[in-house]
């Protein structure tokens, strides 16, 4: 089943039981996101609410925040997708008649893969004078700059070839006809306005809100730099994607959105933006962004306005990511042959931690392979990439701690990559958009494994230093602290000490990290450290300017002065929520 636009999505939602209608008036500041994070983890559906305080249109939230709800979206499950395209892909070439009768459907799919250019749509069906106070825009989280646009889908054209990008930014509004535009380091949209400065023009911009959900996936998803997401919605939906010129703009707009706001982005402009509580699980901080002026609003009749929330996971975030990673992570072995599969952990803001397996048909290819991934579109900005061997499951992490545990030697299977770009929100490194990278090859070696000891008694480690306030061991290879205070120090010790030696990794955490909860833990330290500056080894040296490591590494994963804070709710808000909660059910 296709949908032309986000409110028939919803209304299907809403009619198989996977959409709830809120009548309570709920307020956007706030309110929405502690309402909306709270039903994501109790597994409630998604939210219409009618009556937002302040504003005219309804707000649709946690649409896409299961697995059913994905796969209502694309038709199918998005692993399916993501098999149809590499096994086309690899059998396809050369092409062949039987080869491309028996993949026909597919071929059906490429053949609709095209935008179609109409002369009306319901995007347009109302012209609105700007005002931006008419939407129900949300502040998410306490420290947040402002209100978020935080779903908009935001359209460029290179100004020199004229090929279009989709992307998801969020949308700082800083008055009712204007707002920032973060453009993140390595995303489309940003690359067209840097050529727009180059020429000394400005760039038009259209944000479409709520679409149909192929072309948001496909918005979302890491597409190759240069391919037009469009396309790759109608490829998804197998039929072409209706466009219509906008109102004010050269842009084409498409024609089946909620809303549709048009405008430039001047060259040379920019402002204060932020802080916004992001998917890391901290704010990312106020930083100057270009600023996007709108001249044009448009929406249908009745239009509902779509929202998301990103924070400490899990959010929606996660069946977005993972949906995407689904269909396009195979596509990894059409340019390294020898990669088998790659995930990226949403538990850790997905560019904090990858693990790829490989089929090594050389010693250290899969090195080279790492080292290729790291050069690759939104793979670029990887932080943490584990390497195992084929057969090993990616997605499963106790048991890539086990390949840690048996296969990992520092000496060998250790590379720093220092000074080097990483993703803007990533603060580790107390240098925006600079940075280090680690590899870890945990593949399976020509040498006798590691010997393994008894996990480490507990109380006996919290005995040695009265700032340990617990201790988790997982698999045998990674040992958890958290600690009140003195991360570094306290590491730096425990990965001197003989009987801990067993362990592959241990790594200290700050106290509010749940170390018992899988997901918790993982994001409470792959968001944390930089790598250059907070690993460490039982022993390091140079020889000549060639860095060697041995014996256990260390983590300082602590929270450290100078990081923006971690996201939390105010007691008064989670108490308010707490006692209308019924209401919202009703």
């Amino acid at each position: 089943m296709t949908f032309p636009a986000f409110g028939e999505f919803a209304r299907h939602l809403e009619s198989i039981g996977e959409l709830r209608r809120v009548t309570a008036e709920v307020d956007p500041h706030l309110e929405i996101t502690e309402i909306a994070t709270r039903a994501l983890k109790e597994r409630k559906p998604s939210l219409l609410f009618e009556r937002v305080k302040g504003a005219r249109f309804p707000l649709v939230i946690n649409a896409f925040a299961s697995e059913r709800r994905i796969e209502i979206a694309l038709g199918r499950h998005p692993e399916q997708i993501g098999e149809e395209l590499i096994r086309f892909a690899e059998q396809v070439m050369p092409p062949k008649p039987r080869v491309l009768w028996e993949n026909r459907s597919m071929v059906r799919r490429f053949l609709a893969a095209r935008t179609k250019q109409v002369s009306r749509g319901v995007s347009q069906e109302s012209v609105e004078a700007v005002n931006l106070d008419q939407l129900p825009i949300q502040v998410c989280w306490p420290g947040d700059g402002g209100r978020f646009i935080t779903l908009g889908q935001v359209i460029t054209e290179d100004p020199l070839d004229r090929r279009r990008n989709i992307g998801i930014y969020r949308m700082h509004v800083f008055d009712q006809h204007t707002t920032g535009m973060h453009w993140q380091i390595q995303k489309g949209g940003g690359f067209h306005y840097h050529r727009a400065e180059q020429a000394g023009v400005d760039l038009e911009v259209a944000v479409a809100l709520g679409t149909d959900p192929a072309l948001l996936l496909a918005t979302v998803a890491a597409l190759p730099e240069g391919i037009d997401e469009a396309l790759f919605a109608a490829f998804l939906r197998g039929a072409p994607i209706p466009m219509m010129r906008g109102k004010s703009i050269s842009v084409s707009v498409p024609a089946h959105a909620e809303f549709v706001l048009e405008g430039i982005v001047p060259r040379q402009e920019r402002r204060m933006e932020g802080p916004f509580g992001d998917h890391f699980g901290h704010y990312s901080l106020a930083a100057p962004f270009p600023v996007f002026h709108i001249r044009a609003m448009t929406h249908r009749r009745n239009p509902v306005y779509p929202a998301t929330v990103v924070g400490i996971p899990p959010m929606e975030d996660k069946y977005l990511g993972d949906a995407t990673q689904l269909m396009l992570g195979p596509l990894a072995r059409l340019i390294h042959k020898e990669v088998r599969d790659v995930w990226a952990y949403y538990e850790a803001g997905f560019h904090n931690l990858l693990v790829v397996s490989v089929e090594e048909r050389y010693k250290k290819e899969a090195m080279k392979a790492a080292l290729g991934l790291l050069g690759t579109g939104q793979l670029a900005l990887t932080k943490c990439l584990v390497l195992v061997s084929a057969g090993v499951d990616v997605r499963n992490w106790k048991v890539v701690l086990r390949e840690i545990r048996d296969q990992f030697d520092p000496h060998f299977d250790f590379v720093l990559v220092p000074k080097v770009p990483l993703d803007t929100l990533d603060f580790t490194s107390f240098t925006m958009e600079l940075g280090s990278k680690m590899i870890i090859d945990a593949t399976k070696k020509e040498r006798p494994l590691k010997k393994r000891g008894m996990e480490h008694d507990a109380v006996g480690l919290k005995s040695l230093d009265r700032r340990i306030l617990d201790v988790q061991s997982d698999e045998g290879c990674l040992l958890l602290v958290k600690v009140s205070q003195g991360g570094r120090e306290i590491i730096e010790n425990l990965v001197g000490r003989e009987e801990l030696r067993q362990y592959s990794m241990i790594a200290a955490v700050s106290e509010d990290v749940d170390i018992h909860d899988q997901e918790q833990s993982i994001w409470g330290l792959f968001t944390r450290f930089d790598c250059e500056r907070d690993v460490i080894f039982t022993e390091q040296r140079l020889i000549g300017i060639s860095p060697v490591y041995r014996g256990v590494m260390g983590i300082d994963a602590t929270w450290k002065q100078g990081y923006p804070d971690p996201l939390r709710m105010p007691d008064e808000v989670r108490r308010r929520v707490e006692e209308r909660w019924d209401r919202y059910w009703q």
